[in-house]
């Protein structure tokens, strides 16, 4: 956990008026984009400055980001985004960091369903994010074998991350149908020998991104 805040990237916004010039600067742990469209962002400062970040996002203001490599993007979470606020305790101090994370439109599905934006390569959680998000009626021991169809139909596409290997799945629903069909003929995908309800593993956000979080405790 050493130098933790080298792994982190930085996020910038500037924001000029007739009297006064403002700048301000906030870490950001967790981050997912293309290009300069912003989808998934986790920053964490004091309160003022995180609130301000928010408040700015919200005015689809654009960004300077600096990855952890010293790479600059401008980025914009564009119109839809929403965001949440929340703070951190850290032993040994009086005041909490403000954490705050931020998702566009698009990642929530509210614009394309055929971009599924997911932390890293996993082929459970690659699965298991396309399948809630279809609604397919698919098992979680197929996740392997549909990891496999997906690279060799190279929807697999790695974006733009900090804190993650972000990589966005490009698919229909009906393309994936498609694709358990062809598997379950060819002996593939199995069904379970008896009916009854299908149980994935529960896993969170929080937990996902637990690892970096604690590496903001120590950089604070």
């Amino acid at each position: 956990m050493e130098n933790a805040h080298l792994r982190m990237g930085q996020l910038e916004y500037e924001r000029y008026t007739e009297r006064i010039a403002t700048r301000i600067r906030v870490r950001v742990s967790h981050y997912i984009g293309d290009d300069d469209e912003a989808h998934f962002l986790s920053v964490f400062g004091n309160d003022s400055d995180v609130g301000a970040i928010t408040a700015a996002i919200y005015e689809q203001a654009r960004f300077r980001l600096t990855f952890p490599d010293g790479e600059t993007q401008e980025i914009s979470l564009g119109e839809g985004a929403i965001c949440s606020r929340g703070s951190i305790s850290i032993s040994g101090r009086k005041q909490s960091v403000r954490h705050m994370i931020a998702l566009s439109e698009e990642l929530r599905g509210m614009k394309s369903l055929s971009r599924t934006y997911v932390l890293r390569p996993e082929p459970s959680e690659v699965w298991a994010a396309l399948v809630h998000r279809f609604g397919l009626p698919g098992l979680p021991e197929w996740a392997e074998v549909m990891m496999q169809v997906l690279r060799k139909e190279k929807r697999i596409v790695p974006v733009d991350s900090i804190g993650c290997s972000a990589v966005v799945i490009t698919g229909t629903c009906e393309e994936v149908l498609g694709w358990m069909e062809v598997a379950v003929g060819r002996g593939e995908l199995s069904f379970p020998d008896s009916n009854g309800p299908v149980r994935w593993p529960n896993g969170t956000l929080a937990e996902a991104l637990r690892p970096r979080l604690q590496s903001m405790q120590l950089a604070a």
